[in-house]
Order: structure tokens, then sequence, then C-alpha cells
């Protein structure tokens, strides 16, 4: 590419500011739920709507949105999406109600939705073939750092202020990505489609009735009028894509072997990195006994692995290319869960960072590629909405972990518990725990550590086959190509308007 954008690289400090905001806000609610569950006087039921309110709306307005960057400009719906976010973040701040900070938080879901499509579209348009790689890397990085460094600065702001800093946090933030889009960033779109309004109505109901259905399979069983309208509305979302002559998502992209290949071996990641967080948090906690902030800089040596990598990868992918990079990565990655799963009620922090050294390395390496193969078959005019299904498949991936492993785990640590312990004891380690110091029972907290240990080798177990069947998946459907010489930026595929 002879005339890359002169601000490409001051682009990308946007384009990570914009994505660090939405990680970092997620990783620093966790360790202010139980701050506020006492100022707010709220329910478990409350804190649920809490967590849920914002992954079910941002999952269901992602291929949205992403279709709406892609028709009206993908720095203005980004600006829009931010200013949603900072205000909504304003709003759960100063929240003095359970229900104030629910709207709070659905409105934040809006707003990260909007915005999220459009930071790896914009990217993948001003980046060229051969600077794209190293661009999505670091965007990568800094997405592990906002993933690890999200409840470590949770804490350190409850200790200092409130819970409400958590989210007043981000408003700074959204101020300076704003102002930074203004002055630096292009404007890009695809050419003008015909809007879609049945589609994008059957894709929301289908994507929050199936994240819903997932979020209560650990807990409350299958919700089957749920289950029920989600096969209904993405059924229907499916047939009305392939039948209408302007589709808001096209569905074609699937039958390109690298958007397929990298779609699929990124769900089975996801499933596995889901199931990373629910697990090992609570083993830190509960058997090593570690303060929620201490637990959060014990991950730090997987995203230290994770940056130096992806350092290393982003100059190595583009030598030897994205199928050998992501089918390597996820035999690494496959061995780190091997390796965790072998962590017993005795095992110290060294066997912990070992093993999470060997995920970041095998994270590193395969997903930047995977995801580089992904994008790098979506043409420019569907940028939005390719960043859009790459968004979704990951946020459906992570939420199948937790529900999946999530099952693995409880029923495991049901079944490994002795039968004489209380039937309160059996349901969960914290719950086991809660009981063993109510009544100096020193015997059933030890009992209680050890089945958990057992239970977690199990998830990970079923983790690391996930993750074997994401490397055997890359190898076969994934092909490396030559690069192509860009479309002519003045074409009606690929509009950059720059300011």
């Amino acid at each position: 590419m002879t005339d890359r954008h002169p601000r490409r690289w001051l682009i990308l400090i946007v384009l990570c500011l914009s994505t660090l905001v939405l990680v970092l806000d997620n990783g620093v609610l966790t360790v202010a739920i139980p701050s506020l569950t006492e100022d707010l006087d709220a329910s478990a039921q409350d804190i649920q709507w809490i967590i849920a309110s914002y992954i079910l709306v941002f999952a269901g307005l992602l291929l949205t949105a992403g279709s709406l960057s892609d028709r009206y400009g993908r720095k203005r719906v980004m600006i829009v999406g931010l200013a949603i976010f900072g205000a909504a973040s304003l709003l759960a701040t100063y929240a003095n109600s359970p229900e104030t900070l629910i709207v709070g938080r659905v409105l934040m879901g809006i707003g990260g939705a909007v915005v999220m499509p459009s930071t790896l579209s914009i990217l993948i348009t001003v980046f060229d073939d051969a600077e794209r790689r190293k661009a999505m890397s670091i965007w990568s990085s800094v997405l592990m750092v906002g993933l690890i460094g999200g409840p470590v600065m949770g804490g350190a702001l409850i200790a200092k202020f409130w819970w409400g800093s958590v989210f007043l946090i981000n408003v700074p933030v959204v101020v300076l990505a704003i102002a930074a889009a203004v002055i630096w960033m292009p404007e890009s779109k695809g050419p003008w489609r015909k809007p879609d309004p049945l589609g994008a109505v059957l894709s929301m109901a289908g994507l929050v009735a199936l994240v819903w259905v997932i979020i209560e399979i650990p807990t409350q069983g299958v919700s089957w009028p749920a289950l029920a309208v989600a096969v209904v509305g993405l059924a229907g979302f499916v047939a009305w894509e392939l039948h209408t002559p302007v589709p808001m998502v096209p569905l074609d992209l699937f039958r390109n072997r690298n958007f397929s290949g990298g779609s699929l071996s990124l769900v089975l990641v996801q499933i596995g990195n889901g199931g990373l967080v629910l697990a090992l948090t609570q083993y830190l906690q509960f058997v090593l006994g570690y303060t929620p902030t201490r637990a959060g800089l014990a991950l730090a040596p997987m995203a230290l692995a994770v940056i130096v990598v992806n350092g290393i990868g982003a100059t190595l992918g583009q030598k030897i290319g994205n199928r050998p990079m992501t089918a390597a990565g996820l035999v690494v990655l496959a061995g780190g869960f091997a390796m965790l799963s072998t962590l017993g009620a005795d095992d110290g922090f060294g066997m912990v960072t070992a093993a999470l050294l060997l995920f970041g390395i095998g994270g590193g390496l395969a997903q930047p590629a995977a995801t580089a193969a992904l994008m790098g078959a979506v043409p420019h005019e569907h940028a939005g909405v390719g960043s859009a299904l790459n968004d979704t498949v990951q946020q459906a991936g992570a939420a199948l972990g937790v529900a999946i492993l999530g099952s693995v785990l409880a029923n495991g640590f049901t079944a490994a518990m002795p039968e004489s312990a209380p039937e309160s004891a059996r349901r969960s380690i914290g719950d086991a725990l809660a009981v063993a110091a109510s009544t100096g029972d020193s015997a059933l907290a030890r009992s209680a550590k050890v089945a958990f240990a057992d239970a977690m080798s199990s998830s990970f177990v079923v983790a690391a086959v996930a993750v074997v069947g994401s490397a055997v998946l890359a190898f076969v459907l994934l092909r490396d190509r030559k690069p192509e010489a860009p479309a002519d930026p003045s074409s009606d595929d690929a509009v950059i308007v720059a300011h």
C-alpha cells in the first residue's frame, strides 16, 4: 500500500483506548460486587442482573451495531458509542439503588456493543496487509492488559475510594478517546445499503435469548421458553438473511475457509478461556487464600507472556502464515490447560505461574493469527459487521465456557465431597468454607479444597480437549494466501475519508 494513512499509529492508540475502557470495566466490576452489595442493599438476584444485563445487551446488539457502522460511518458510530458508555458510567457511579445501577449497566452494554465492532473494523481499513498483523498484535496486547489489569485496578480503587470509582474511571478515558478520534481518525464506511430492520430484530432477540439460556444453565438449568425464543429467533434470522436481497449480515462469509475456520477456532478457544477465569480465580482465592487483588496480579505472568509473544508473532506470522501460527499456538495452549489440570490443593504459586506462562505463549501465538485469518477474509465494505461477527462468536464461546465448564466444576465438586458433609457444604467451595469457618471444622475445609482441586482438574481436561479440537480445525480449514494488491481507496468498496 503506497498511500498509508500518515496518522495510522495515532489512530491505533485511539482504538486501543476505546477497547481498553470496555475490557477494564468488566474486570473492575468483579471486585466491586461485595462493597456495592452492602451499600445498595442488593439481593443475589440484583447482583445477577447487574452482571448479566451488560452481557445480554452487549451480545444482542453486536451484529446490529456492526451493520450500522458499515452504513453510517465507523468513526461516527464509535464516537456515539463512547459517549453513551461514558454517560452510562456516570449514571452507574452515582447510582443509589440496584435498579439505577442495572439501568446504567444496560446503557453501558449498548455503548460497548456500538464501540467494539468499530475498533477492529477501523483497524483493518487503516492498516494494509503488511502492517495489519503488527497493529492487531498491539491491539490484542492492550486487550490482555485490560483483562488482567481490571481486577487489580478495581481492588486498588475500592481500597482507596468507594465502589463507584470503578465506573467513574471510565469517564476521563472516554473523553480522551473521543477527543483523539475527532482530531486524528479518518471516517470510513461501506457502500450504502438498504436497512434490514427485521434482521436486526431477529438477531437481537435470538442472541439475547441464547446468552440468557447459557447464563442460567449453571444455576437454574435450561430455560426452555428462552431456548425456544433463541432457536426461533436465530433460525428466522438465518432464513431471512439468506432470503433478503440486501442482508444485514452476509452469511456467505462463512463459505470462506479462513473465516469459518478462524471463527470455529476462536469459539473453542474462548470456551476454554471462560472456564480458565472461572475456575482459576476461585482456586487462587478459596484454595490458596489469595485476596481478589492478589489473585488478579497472579494472572500477570500470562499477560506478560501474551504481550511478548504477540510482538514476536507479528513478525514471525508474516513469514510463516496464519495457519501454522494458529495451529502451533493452540497446541501450546492445550499444553497449558493440561498443566493446569495437574494442580492440587497443596500446589503453590510456582506451578500456577509455569502453567500460565505456557498458556500465555500459546494464546499469544494463536489468537492474533486466527483473528487475522478471519478478518483478512472480510471485504472492507463489510468490515464492521465482520468485526461484529468475530466479537459475537467469541462472546458466545466465553459464555458457553462459563456454562459448560462451570457445570463440570460444580458437579465435580459435589461428587468429590464426602457424603458425610452437610448438604449446604456440598453446593460450592464458598459455601463449604463458610460452614467450616462457622463450625470450626478444619477437616471439612480441607476436604472442600481437595474436592475443588479435583473438580477443577476435570474442567481443565475438558478445556484442553476443546483447544486440541480447535487446533485440528485450524490446521484443516485455514489457508494462507499471498497478499493481494489493496483496492483503490477511492472505490465504492472501501470508502475512507480523511479528516
